[in-house]
């Protein structure tokens, strides 16, 4: 099967343990997003799909391959991480020129464009990049690629608010021209709630939930009202956190409540990705 398989993947720095028992797949032709606070393990986990990092135990398979040191089958794959591979001295117009000559794929026409768009100055060097344009430079030349799965670590580090819904704008335009995996690891998770089909969320090195978007936020509610009444209510729910202010109470859970049969001043409300995303990691 065409996707990338990561299988009881487990690692650890010193006595740290960053991923633990880590199972999961990322299929074809979908947007996943890869949630978790800072230090929860996303970039660990990408930078060991790519060999980048070598995991304790467990392995990850690309379309069916054993991907460790295996470059024609790593090569299907593309991440943008937060560092700059490039040379400091070297001009963005070389870069696409340099990145267009490395990866058989790379669609220089589409790079120039999509530099042009995001107005990033082809004569400018790499160091002379705020880390905004920074940024737009590793977008540009990881969407004009074309590998069939493209992981993206916090892509939009530093990127003003405009280029932010920009690039969001561009990324789906792309997925729907040149259909591909792509794997958006963020904290910025009400940004990419309209993007994303797939959630995965990492908490402290394991994986927290890994399901559709639609499924997970239709499950995600708050009951509010008096705090006697919202504990009654919830008693027999999956509880995923609280919130009071004097006499009242909002409590968040997990599961369809039933509604028909509300006590009288109740309220029920649905959670949004980015609450119960809070919710479930701070719990």
């Amino acid at each position: 099967m065409n996707c990338i398989e990561v299988n009881n993947i487990s690692k650890s720095f010193g006595p740290v343990n960053a991923l633990t028992n880590i199972n999961l797949k990322f299929e074809p032709n979908k947007i996943y997003g890869l949630l978790g606070r800072n230090g929860a393990g996303k970039s660990t986990l990408l930078n060991i799909i790519t060999n980048r990092l070598f995991a304790n135990s467990g392995q990850v398979l690309i379309d069916g391959i054993k991907a460790a040191e295996n470059d024609e089958v790593l090569g299907k794959v593309y991440m943008m991480s937060e560092k700059c591979l490039y040379p400091e001295g070297m001009k963005i117009a070389k870069v696409l020129k340099w990145s267009n000559e490395f990866y058989p794929g790379f669609d220089l026409d589409y790079a120039r464009r999509l530099a042009d768009e995001f107005g990033l100055e082809l004569n400018k060097k790499v160091k002379n990049l705020s880390t905004g344009y920074g940024s737009i430079m590793k977008l540009v030349v990881a969407l004009a690629v074309n590998t069939p799965y493209l992981l993206l670590d916090e892509p939009v580090l530093g990127l003003d608010a405009n280029h932010r819904e920009m690039f969001y704008r561009i990324l789906v335009q792309h997925f729907a021209q040149r259909p591909s995996t792509i794997v958006l690891s963020t904290h910025l998770i009400e940004e990419v709630a309209t993007v994303i089909e797939e959630v995965v969320i990492i908490k402290d090195g394991k994986i927290l939930k890994n399901e559709s978007c639609a499924s997970l936020t239709a499950k995600g509610y708050t009951v509010s009202g008096s705090a006697a009444a919202v504990d009654s209510f919830v008693a027999d729910k999956q509880v995923i956190g609280s919130d009071s202010l004097g006499g009242l109470k909002s409590v968040h859970i997990l599961g369809i409540p039933d509604k028909k049969n509300l006590p009288q001043g109740l309220e029920i409300s649905r959670l949004d990705l980015q609450k119960l995303f809070i919710k479930l990691t701070s719990a």
